[in-house]
């Protein structure tokens, strides 16, 4: 499981481009948001690196936890 914290992510907006940003890198993972603590959990995406340029390239701020 990966999991990141993005600060930035402050609505159902954030987490929709987060979301569709991280399966375009990853179809098959699985994400669970959690908005309140700015936390994105990620279950099914072996690359790391890859998630989080994906984060980055949506406009967001990731950082790994």
């Amino acid at each position: 499981m990966l999991e990141f914290e993005v600060n930035d992510m402050t609505c159902g907006h954030c987490a929709s481009a987060i979301t569709k940003a991280v399966q375009a890198a990853a179809p098959n993972a699985q994400l669970d948001i959690k908005l309140d603590t700015h936390r994105v959990q990620i279950n099914g995406a072996p690359d790391a690196q890859a998630i989080e340029t994906a984060i980055r390239e949506a406009g967001y701020s990731p950082v790994r936890v």
